[in-house]
């Protein structure tokens, strides 16, 4: 596989990878791990952006299912991501690791609202950007948020880390015969319903053709091996 040529990207991170081995919460240790390889893609001179979920402490959309009214069972959501994404902010600075979260529900004690430009600025100047409260309104979740901050920032590519080291044909957890691919095009995920990330996330990335590479952020070192093509993931793209 050759070398992608990436400049600026986007880091999808699930709220679950944040837990550790922890069944609820935030693990410290573990943020601390994940804050070194974010770093090691930034000395590697990429710009890079970061988005966050909320699951490890509230989802949306499972508290809506035990009768939660949607919306606010989503806003609370939101700030889980928020909590995350201050966990995220912690750990990159203690390593000397310039960040700012900008958050889509505006709170200002606690973080910038987001605005383009200023994000373009922290970016040119070597900061991280934390992206938190996905598109600030109730209905989408973190991974549409991830997609249109991706979009908005002319990212290269968005990389979603999460538990699975990549996307398969079935669920791997419960299926032993389930296939991973290498590579597969956006229509091909839509139309097979693959658990890449929603509908509205995968459409969003592939009418801006934005690649979407899916790999285990768990694995120590897995983040470096990625972004130089190498390491067990797959890539959602065009004409895969």
């Amino acid at each position: 596989m050759s070398s992608p040529s990436y400049k600026r990207i986007l880091l999808k991170l699930s709220g679950e990878v944040l837990m550790g081995n922890q069944q609820y919460g935030i693990d410290p240790e573990f943020v601390a791990e994940l804050a070194l390889e974010v770093k090691q893609a930034k000395d590697s001179g990429l710009e890079v952006c970061l988005v966050i979920g909320g699951g490890n402490i509230f989802r949306g959309m499972a508290g809506a299912a035990k009768g939660m009214d949607r919306a606010q069972a989503d806003y609370m959501g939101m700030l889980a991501t928020v909590m995350n994404a201050l966990a995220m902010q912690n750990a990159l600075e203690q390593i000397g690791v310039q960040t700012r979260v900008q958050s889509a529900v505006q709170m200002d004690a606690v973080c910038e609202p987001v605005i383009r430009r200023r994000a373009e600025r922290h970016l040119e100047k070597g900061r991280v950007v934390i992206f938190a409260a996905g598109v600030g309104a109730p209905y989408f979740t973190t991974d549409s948020g991830a997609a249109l901050r991706a979009a908005e920032m002319r990212c290269d590519a968005l990389l979603k880390g999460t538990s699975v080291d990549g996307v398969y044909d079935a669920d791997p957890k419960t299926d032993p015969n389930a296939k991973r691919y290498d590579a597969v095009d956006y229509d091909t995920v839509l139309a097979n319903n693959l658990k890449v990330m929603d509908a509205s996330a995968v459409a969003l990335c592939r009418d801006n053709n934005i690649p979407i590479v899916v790999f285990s952020i768990r694995e120590k070192g897995n983040l470096a091996r990625v972004l130089v093509g190498e390491g067990v993931q797959t890539i959602v793209q065009k004409g895969a």
